[in-house]
């Protein structure tokens, strides 16, 4: 950073932060700030990423005990567009951070080094924090595949670690209220007081339960107001009549990442629909059943839809989450989208917890090398030297724990990603 980050911002280094693979955002913007505002730990709070909504870096000691419901109170706490300098009950520990509630609702977190009470130059951290929330939102709204993928291999990790934890400690708490209820036991004073610890520490476990869940699912129908009204937007200065088909009633909501990769997918074929001179009607409609979500776009216009450039933008998206897309178009007759998207995650997320560790550009020339392109051909198309390729695919080889550029390619063909 440089002496006065408002005069003269690292704008390579803050595009390094926003150009990148968003699981590791957390630890990029953590190395960018260090200079200025030197801290031994970070955390991003967004609910815009339903699989991981807490991004950390840092000392893992402080950052693995901190709780959503944590930093919850201290979002509430912190008036949006400031950095604030305050004591916050975090990881059970009352702590002095640095705060930046971004008016999107992102909540950035510094525990600092030492327990200086301002924060240094507070104007441009919140500045810099928001470009970053910023970035952190159009990645989740537009549901990139590299997006999708880390997203997908998170939700399914954290579901089953929520899962896990909520059985073992209700099993335990329920064992320990069981023994103090026992008649065998004296001091009956002592046994209530211990009674009803530990019954308010089983309803606070199923209370965080609840809002894990709550965190990495949305309702069928929220979802499809929120579509509805995301296209109303986008098309609010075209004459086209828009007509909506909601789901049929359903109890089960929709995993964390399927919700707004089926809302981005849905307004990316709208737009194409719009392309269309012709256009003069346009039918949304979603359905589900017990194993996916369908999402239909049609038209009964020309049939001048662009196919192959439509069908390219949805692909790989759909495939990230192990779904499949459909573009027809028929001259004269009009134009159909038809996208299927599994509503269960994969339980084999091995392929796509691998792919998440990956950067930006190493997932580039993974891309490539699927393709069955050499070194020399990678480094033309992405405009480097071949050997900087090597290195890449070195990397990349050694992250997958792959033995050779076929099997790195068949894992980033079966993850969609290619």
């Amino acid at each position: 950073m440089p002496a006065d980050p408002r005069a003269a911002v690292d704008l390579p280094g803050l595009r390094d932060v926003v150009d990148g693979p968003l699981h590791d955002i957390a630890g990029r913007f953590s190395r960018f700030l260090a200079e200025t505002w030197p801290h031994c730990a970070l955390v991003i709070f967004t609910k815009e990423c339903t699989g991981r909504p807490r991004k950390v870096a840092g000392d893992a000691e402080t950052t693995d005990k901190i709780a959503i419901a944590e930093l919850e109170a201290l979002k509430a706490a912190v008036h949006p567009g400031r950095a604030t300098s305050t004591t916050a009950q975090l990881g059970g520990a009352a702590r002095p951070v640095w705060a930046v509630h971004d008016p999107i609702g992102t909540l950035l977190v510094l525990i600092p080094r030492t327990a200086r009470k301002p924060v240094p130059r507070p104007v441009p951290l919140a500045e810099l924090f928001g470009i970053v929330a910023t970035s952190i939102r159009q990645q989740v709204t537009q549901a990139s595949p590299d997006y999708l993928t880390e997203s997908r291999a998170a939700s399914s990790e954290r579901a089953r670690t929520i899962v896990e934890m909520a059985a073992t400690q209700e099993r335990t708490l329920v064992t320990v209220l069981n023994a103090l209820r026992s008649t065998k036991l004296d001091a009956e004073g002592a046994r209530a007081a211990a009674t009803d610890a530990a019954s308010a520490a089983l309803v606070a476990l199923r209370s965080a339960h609840k809002t894990d869940l709550a965190l990495s699912e949305e309702p069928v129908h929220t979802a499809f107001a929120r579509l509805r009204r995301e296209v109303r937007q986008v098309l609010r200065h075209h004459d086209a009549e828009l007509e909506f088909v909601e789901p049929q009633p359903d109890t089960r909501p929709l995993c964390g990442e399927l919700a707004p990769a089926a809302r981005a997918m849905t307004c990316t074929a709208v737009l194409a629909f719009t392309a269309q001179p012709t256009l003069t009607r346009l039918r949304v409609a979603w359905s589900c059943d017990d194993s996916s979500l369908r999402l239909d776009i049609r038209d009964h216009e020309s049939g001048r839809l662009d196919v192959d450039a439509l069908h390219l933008q949805l692909d790989g998206r759909a495939k990230a989450l192990g779904g499949s897309v459909e573009v027809d178009a028929v001259s004269g007759w009009g134009s159909r989208v038809s996208i299927v998207l599994p509503r269960s995650v994969a339980r084999d997320s091995t392929d796509t917890t691998s792919l998440s560790k990956l950067n930006r550009r190493e997932l580039e020339v993974l891309r490539h090398v699927a393709h069955g392109l050499r070194n020399k051909a990678i480094a033309e198309r992405l405009g480097i030297t071949e050997s900087t390729v090597k290195f890449h695919v070195a990397n990349v080889l050694k992250k997958l724990k792959t033995g050779s550029r076929g099997e790195a390619a068949v894992l980033a063909l079966n993850a969609g990603v290619a």
